[in-house]
């Protein structure tokens, strides 16, 4: 089998992988278009690193089926290795070899022929903004430049498929942002990119998102179809005094399903609808509590209000589920 012709780059059906008793992946299923920006989404153990390692043929799956640019998971796993990159956590770099021995190392793993290595080596090289340092050693670098080094080495070979697994964790806010630009550039040029972040900024510049929590897959679409689909109850901004006291003060009011710290501020999530009566119930209460109340106001649901929705919904059915067992 090679190149997948029905225009997805990756197919995954059912996908699952476990852990003696532990179950990491729990049977998820989706699809990922050539050329799309695809972002897999979960807080820390959801199985998201989990899921890019089955994905990428390092990790054999326990059961399910996939294919990644047309080669099977199961049975492919050299095949797909040869059509991807992979970006790991980590940045997989040599840091006692300098920026051109890096690249010259990872030309070398994918065989790339000794006609092109001299131009994909400068194109790592003016991609990642390393002329000046390209004899220094990659110990010395910054968070940013090692970051888009490692870009570089992972598509030397110009698959068509990158796998980028928390590429961005630990680098500057100016860093992350010319990685994003180097992300559409390549998506541009018809290159798919899954990609799993924590960052929920991040998450607005994929092309369709997937959350993974606990193993299992609960919510996919577009950012705003995330936002309008799945979110169904209002959310209100509330800046006041204390945030965090007010947090604590808000979370038995009647009418109000959850509350969440946002920046300096909370956002309040009731019922659709309500939100009016909510809003005045919530300066009431806080004003009556000492709180000093500046503003509490209806707002489009950001991401991360989908997510812990989602999440606390998940949540509470789990605790229900515990209940009726007892």
């Amino acid at each position: 089998m090679n190149a997948n012709g029905n225009g997805m780059a990756v197919v995954v059906n059912n996908l699952e992988k476990r852990f003696g008793s532990f179950v990491a992946v729990n049977r998820v299923s989706f699809e990922v278009p050539k050329g799309q920006i695809f972002g897999f989404l979960g807080p820390n153990g959801a199985g998201k690193s989990t899921t890019i390692r089955m994905l990428t043929g390092i990790l054999a799956p326990t059961g399910g089926s996939g294919t990644v640019a047309g080669f099977d998971v199961r049975t492919e796993a050299e095949k797909i290795k040869a059509n991807i990159g992979y970006m790991s956590q980590k940045f997989s770099l040599y840091e006692d070899l300098t920026v051109e021995e890096n690249i010259d190392f990872y030309a070398g793993i994918y065989r790339i022929p000794e006609e092109k290595r001299k131009d994909r080596k400068e194109w790592v090289i003016e991609m990642a903004g390393l002329r000046e340092h390209r004899h220094s050693r990659t110990a010395i670098l910054s968070g940013g430049w090692k970051q888009r080094l490692s870009l570089g080495c992972a598509i030397l070979h110009e698959p068509p498929i990158i796998f980028l697994d928390e590429p961005t964790a630990g680098v500057d806010p100016v860093s992350r942002r010319q990685f994003w630009d180097l992300i559409y550039e390549l998506s541009s040029r018809g290159v798919t990119i899954f990609v799993t972040t924590h960052y929920m900024d991040e998450a607005e510049y994929c092309d369709r998102i997937a959350l993974i929590y606990r193993g299992e897959l609960i919510a996919i679409g577009s950012p705003e179809a995330l936002k309008t689909e799945y979110m169904q109850e209002d959310v209100l901004e509330v800046a006041s005094e204390r945030p965090q006291d007010a947090m604590i003060e808000l979370d038995q009011l009647p009418g109000v399903k959850e509350v969440a710290l946002f920046g300096k501020g909370l956002h309040v999530v009731s019922e659709a609808g309500d939100a009016e009566r909510i809003a005045a119930a919530v300066r009431s209460h806080l004003e009556g509590h000492g709180f000093a109340v500046s503003r509490v106001e209806k707002i489009v649901p950001s991401l991360e209000d989908v997510f812990v929705s989602l999440i606390e919904a998940r949540d509470r059915a789990g605790e229900a589920q515990k209940e009726v067992r007892v």
